[in-house]
This record gives structure tokens, sequence and C-alpha cells, in this order.
């Protein structure tokens, strides 16, 4: 019995799955943030695109 009471005190005091957890909690805010910037970045960008599309003109024919 003394046995299972100490495996059960290691196992309690055993921290190195809470790293791993923490670190898959920190990865998985980076990657939110990630695509929360890349979203704004894109939306961003069509908008410049869209400028630049609009103050395009068709060139003229030459001179025949």
């Amino acid at each position: 019995m003394q046995f299972l009471i100490n495996k059960s005190k290691a196992f309690l005091a055993d921290e190195s799955g809470a790293a791993a957890l923490e670190y898959g909690l920190l990865a998985a805010l980076i990657a939110a943030v990630i695509a929360v910037a890349v979203g704004g970045i894109g939306t961003n960008l069509n908008s410049v695109f869209n400028y630049v599309k609009d103050k395009l003109t068709v060139p003229a024919a030459p001179p025949a």
C-alpha cells in the first residue's frame, strides 16, 4: 500500500507534463496572433492593389 501512496505522490509532484502543456498553449496563442496579423495585412494589401489597378490607364494605340 505504501508503494501506491509513494507513486501517487511522485505522480502529483511531477510537473513535466505541465510544461509541455504550457508550451502547447503558447504555440497556439502565437499561431492565433499570426493568423490575425496575416488577415489584416491581406486586407490592406488588397486595398493597395485595388488602388493601383484603379489608377492604371489603358495606353493609347500607336499612330498608324
